[in-house]
């Protein structure tokens, strides 16, 4: 007769080799779906752009047609021409405004920080609407305020918006925040020590700036320089607006195929644009692999020392910038609150009664709310779980490692390629490759919701997956290693210990989805359905058709929206966050 302790070894024997397979399993399915929102849509926009319209092999055809059409190949050039040139000088801006928050002791620290987020909030097109009404035309620097000023001689300015100047002024806009960000992470990490042997050595600041500061910023000053130029270079948003005659990349792919539904070319553009965003990732990756750590055990962390002068230099830098996004932001509500823009500023509605233009109205309104619930709710589940999978678990490691790879791809793939490469993906019922014919069985999802919400999960996938992991190592293994001991299976670990630790991380993670779903137009401006309009689809719509002001209005909603749900998350979740990371405070 088998002794108890015998049996007990049977079962946990048992136990560990069913757990075993449900985590193997699990890995699986994460690499599934990482394979089918972003790996496998790729390969029949590779096929299409070596397709003409009938479907036969043509090679490179469609590439040599776009270089050889001046119209079209100037638009790479102009491309690469906005972006380093935005990248350069927004490098420049947000490097003064980080330096200012985090080295200084000037006042309004805090609203500073606030105002430079806010354009987080707006939809790239609005950046654009505000321009116009500021300097298009008839805006209102260009007439000199409605030639109120025609008594003193200012006749106005013109600054030649429409082309390099306003995508340049509104990408600057867009791309400022994450700038900053970057740059106030890399600049709060100073060791105190050597700023001290600088001032012992009697250098001057100029010499301590450029022997000690700026090195120590180094590679944040290159991630900085990369993510702003792959924002500019994929952005749809301002060219379309304030484009004019200067046409990139992004708007060639919407003109090919929304305006001559020529999809072999739109295939053929968004290559071309998937190349420099990839080689800048790479290049990214390997800057940050030679990166060492600022702080090291022995560090003592820099407090800036009061200095007047440049504190208040700093305050009023800050301030300037600050009124210039102000004033664009506040020129949009404004432009849909008045009866005619810039003749009859009388206090109006009318532009909020959407009844009488095209786009959608509140229903695109509200689809927008819900895709952006949707997003915020199962991308976040689906992101966290897949980083616990990948980062805790100790087994199957070289699938997990390939998984991990996988999330990382998504960070160099613009919005409107992804949005096209759905569609070649989803759209057919059968998927033909050479002479093989396979039914589609993810055809169903074509025209609805859920090709939206896969759609921005992905395309904000990289970044939340990264936030997850970071969360989560930050979690000592030792809690899987004492649930091990002690027989607890891993999705009870997982659900009583580490999400009620992580809460904070995934509530960060919903609302980064909420708020980047709300105002992005590349990744579904292909993919919406007539009876699945989108607020950001439906600003693009009226600005075609020229009815910016209801343009602006629905711009405000969408604003008024992701910093109201921001204001309520933060209210709901301060008790929340705190009570879940009370052990801290043991």
């Amino acid at each position: 007769m088998q002794s108890a302790a015998s049996l007990a070894q049977k079962k946990a024997v048992g136990f560990e080799w069913t757990e075993e397979r449900l985590k193997r399993l699990l890995i699986a399915l994460v690499i599934f779906w990482l394979l089918l929102g972003i790996v496998f849509p790729l390969f029949p926009l590779i096929q299409r752009s070596l397709q003409d319209k009938n479907g036969n092999f043509v090679g490179a055809a469609n590439y040599e047609r776009y270089f050889s059409t001046p119209a079209l190949s100037i638009s790479l050039t102009n491309s690469m021409e906005v972006s380093l040139s935005v990248a350069g000088l927004a490098l420049v801006l947000a490097f003064g405004y980080a330096y200012a928050l985090t080295r200084t002791r000037m006042a309004w620290k805090r609203y500073f920080l606030l105002a430079a987020m806010l354009p987080l909030y707006v939809p790239p097109l609005a950046h654009g609407i505000g321009l116009v009404y500021l300097f298009g035309k008839k805006g209102l620097i260009t007439t000199g305020f409605g030639g109120a000023f025609e008594a003193l001689g200012w006749q106005g300015w013109d600054i030649n918006l429409y082309g390099f100047n306003g995508i340049l002024l509104g990408e600057l806009l867009y791309v400022f925040p994450q700038a900053v960000m970057i740059l106030m992470v890399a600049a709060s990490l100073a060791d105190a020590r050597l700023y001290e042997a600088s001032e012992s050595l009697q250098a001057s600041p100029m010499r301590t700036f450029l022997t000690v500061t700026l090195p120590s910023l180094r590679y944040g000053l290159v991630s900085a320089a990369f993510v702003t130029f792959t924002l500019v270079f994929t952005d749809f948003g301002v060219p379309k607006v304030v484009g004019g005659n200067y046409n990139v990349l992004a708007t060639d792919i919407y003109k090919q195929v929304i305006g001559q539904q020529n999809f072999e070319m739109g295939a053929a553009i968004s290559m071309l644009l998937l190349i420099p965003t990839v080689m800048a990732f790479v290049v990214d990756r390997i800057v940050q692999r030679r990166q060492t750590a600022a702080l090291s055990a022995r560090s003592v962390p820099y407090q800036p020392k009061a200095n007047p002068w440049l504190d208040r230099a700093a305050f009023v830098y800050c301030l300037s910038i600050t009124l210039l996004i102000f004033t664009v932001i506040a020129t949009v509500f404004l432009a849909s609150m008045v009866e005619l823009w810039p003749y009859k500023l009388n206090f109006s509605l009318r532009h909020f009664d959407f009844s009488t233009v095209g786009g959608g109205g509140y229903g695109a309104f509200w689809n927008s709310i819900r895709m952006s619930f949707y997003t915020a709710l199962f991308g976040t589940a689906i992101t966290f779980f897949s980083a616990y999978l990948i980062e805790k678990l100790k087994t199957f490691k070289p699938a997990r490692s390939f998984a991990y790879f996988i999330s990382m791809i998504p960070v160099a793939l613009p919005g409107m390629v992804i949005g096209l490469a759905y569609i070649f993906f989803f759209n057919p019922l059968q998927w033909k490759f050479g002479g093989l014919v396979i039914p589609n069985p993810f055809s169903f999802l074509y025209g609805t919701m859920g090709i939206l919400v896969l759609a921005n999960i992905v395309h904000f996938y990289t970044v939340s997956f990264m936030t997850a992991t970071t969360a989560l190592k930050q979690l000592d293994r030792e809690f899987e290693a004492v649930s091990e001991s002690l027989g607890v299976p891993f999705y009870r670990t997982f659900w009583n210990v580490t999400v009620p630790l992580s809460l904070p991380a995934l509530l960060e993670i919903a609302m980064y989805y909420f708020v980047n779903a709300m105002v992005t137009v590349s990744a579904v401006v292909f993919l919406y359905s007539p009876r699945l309009k989108l607020a950001s689809v439906a600003i693009v719509n009226m600005d075609d058709a020229g009815d910016t002001a209801a343009a602006a209005a629905m711009s405000v909603l969408v604003i008024l929206t992701s910093v109201g749900v921001r204001l309520l998350y933060d209210l709901a979740t301060r008790g929340i966050s705190r009570r879940a990371q009370a052990w801290k405070a043991r």
